[in-house]
């Protein structure tokens, strides 16, 4: 394919190789928008403060919106419909990183919900960053609304990592050892279960060669000095290496992807025809 041409979905549908392509990256997005955004809802009144409250669930509005858009570009390559993509699906056919299901904390939402603050927002910036180094590379894709969603998403991305930063900042500049001890150990947290973030479940070399995501073996060495380069400006180096557990960008995931299932589609699975 020239390097200049692009083109839409309903022109991808017919060739193999861009159909692969568009639908496991645009899978990858829309599975790891939704399930963060729904980990960001139940913090639904138990942010730290009220302005918090209303902040934390625009976000989450926002990347379930995400997870919407790339849903129905799924819909248009005739995967089924956007509501099906988002709730019906079980957990083996997921592709969002493990990090990202990882519960909040100990509890639930209803019971006991003693959830990790620091946690919850340092996992938003490891994602934020990874997301952002997609959308950056999507903008030139070969798939021309992938392209569209890319710019469109990106601007909205970077106050989503903004306000994440200045959280992870803020926690450290109290003053106190605890606040500082629990950023620590929400970096070391996230860390552990971040291998496969930047990933592709090894698909990069099809990615690149369709130009669906160009340069998208780059993407995680370039996704991690970004993440060294920020915590290490905070005197807060990251720990050495990544924990290989699962990869949810293979179908490998943990229970707790199952039970946050569970709880998002209930209303769907019970009234199929309910709209978002």
């Amino acid at each position: 394919m020239a390097r200049t041409e692009r083109r839409s979905i309903q022109e991808i549908k017919d060739v193999p190789d861009l159909r692969v392509a568009t639908q496991a990256v645009l899978f990858q997005l829309a599975d790891d928008d939704m399930v963060i955004g729904f980990r960001d809802q139940e913090w639904l009144g138990l942010a730290p403060h009220i302005e918090e409250d209303v902040a934390f669930g625009s976000i989450a509005q926002e990347e379930i919106g995400h997870a919407a858009h790339y849903y129905e570009l799924l819909s248009q390559l005739d995967l089924g419909s956007r509501d099906d993509l988002a709730s019906l699906r079980p957990a083996e056919e997921r592709r969002n990183s493990v990090l990202l299901e990882r519960p909040n904390g100990l509890g639930t939402y209803l019971e006991s919900p003693h959830f990790d603050w620091a946690f919850t927002i340092m996992r938003h910036y490891f994602h934020d960053v990874w997301e952002m180094r997609c959308l950056g590379a999507l903008t030139q894709s070969a798939a021309i609304e992938l392209g569209l969603a890319a710019d469109k998403i990106l601007a909205e991305k970077r106050y989503h990592r903004a306000h994440q930063e200045l959280w992870i900042k803020t926690m450290l500049d109290r003053g106190d050892e605890q606040s500082q001890e629990r950023v620590k150990k929400a970096l070391a947290d996230t860390n552990e279960w971040a291998a496969d973030l930047p990933d592709f479940g090894g698909q990069e070399c099809l990615f690149e060669e369709t130009r669906i995501v160009p340069g998208a073996s780059t993407l995680s060495t370039s996704f991690w000095q970004e993440i060294d380069a920020f915590t290490g400006a905070l005197g807060l180096p990251r720990p050495s290496g990544t924990v290989t557990r699962l990869n949810g960008r293979r179908g490998q995931h943990t229970p707790a992807l199952q039970e946050a299932l569970e709880v998002w589609s209930e209303v769907y699975r019970l009234e199929p025809g309910a709209q978002w």
